[in-house]
Parts: structure tokens; sequence; C-alpha cells
């Protein structure tokens, strides 16, 4: 099987890519496996310029080949809040209940009806120089639930109903997340990049 490094801690995210990809052959290996790495500094003002940081920095302190993403829930209602900040909305100190605490009272002083939203996902595969290889991006519409529900997938999950569907991500069997989710959706064109990518090494 072929190593690529999934440039991420998170290991709810890591199961969810690692499933997809060992279908392709791939062995995925996660941060937690480089002690010493140092973390590199989400700065960009977009989800596409913070994956192509975290994919060449990594790539380049390890000498693997990787994959970044970053990710996160576009609520309309809130000006596409919280966005980029995603996973430091409210302060880097808040758990994910405290977060989607805040989330929802804010959603609620809206007193918008649609409670519409979204996640979004861009993923960049770098080299080990750092160079850009190849970049994607998916989305998956949907709306804001009253309340969190399920204690399936992570982050947001427990308020987010995809379109199509009346349960939340925190809901609905890990199988159907695999094929909707943003980060799915995202994922299919790096697999057939990977699969290209690694037939021109053999």
């Amino acid at each position: 099987m072929q190593k690529l490094l999934i440039a991420t801690s998170n290991a709810g995210k890591l199961n969810e890519l690692s499933s997809k990809l060992s279908s392709a052959n791939i062995e995925a290996h996660g941060l937690t496996e480089f002690p010493h790495i140092r973390e590199i500094d989400e700065s960009g003002t977009t989800f596409l310029e913070n994956a192509m940081l975290k994919a060449a920095g990594y790539a380049k302190q390890t000498g693997l080949l990787s994959l970044a993403d970053d990710s996160g829930l576009e609520v309309r209602a809130l000006d596409d809040r919280p966005g980029v900040l995603s996973a430091r909305y409210g302060g880097t100190s808040l758990g994910f209940a405290a977060r989607i605490e805040l989330l929802l009272s804010e959603l609620d002083r809206t007193n918008d009806p649609a409670r519409l939203a979204r996640f979004s996902c861009a993923m960049a595969v770098a080299d080990a120089s750092g160079a850009i290889l190849f970049i994607s991006e998916g989305i998956c519409g949907g709306r804001i639930s009253r309340d969190p529900r399920g204690s399936g997938g992570f982050g947001y999950d427990p308020i987010f109903v995809p379109d199509g569907f009346d349960q939340t991500f925190g809901e609905l069997p890990q199988t159907i997340k695999q094929e909707i989710s943003h980060r799915a959706r995202a994922l299919e064109p790096i697999i057939s990049f990977l699969a290209r990518f690694y037939r021109g090494l053999t």
C-alpha cells in the first residue's frame, strides 16, 4: 500500500478519510504519529488557503506526500459564520458542545425560519518539497436543527441536517455521511488524482 500523511490530529476526521482511502490501496497516517512535528498556523482567509498551507508545511516536515483539508460550517443568517473559524469559534478554549450552544443562541436571535447552512471543505495534496500537486473542494447544503441530535460524527454534526434528510449528521449512519458529506465530495477527485500519481511512480 502507498503511504499518505493525513494532516490532522482529529481522530474522527482521520477515520473518515482513512476508510475511503483504504479502498484505493492507500495507507493513511495521522499527525499523532509524529509527536515532534511543528504545528502549521492556519493563517489563511479561505478554506483552500489553509488546506494548502497545511499540506505543504506538513509534507516538508515529514517527507511524505501529504493531504490536508480545511472545512467548516457556514450559516447564511450569520453572514456565513463561523466559516474558517469553525474550529476556533468562540475562542480556542471552548469545546464543541459550547461552540454549538453559542451558534444556536446566535442563530435563534436572528429569528431566521429557514436556518440554511452548508458545510464546505477544501483539500490539497503536497509533495515532500512542499509543492502543491492537486486541490479539490466540496460542499454539502442543509439547515441547522433547533437542538443537537445524535452522538455520531464530530464537530457540528449534531446540529447539521443535510438536504434531503430529516436527521442530523450526528444521527445518520456513517455510511451515508461518507457518501454525501462535503469532505466525501472533495475527496473523490483527490482519490482519482492519487491513483494516477502512484501509478506514475511504478
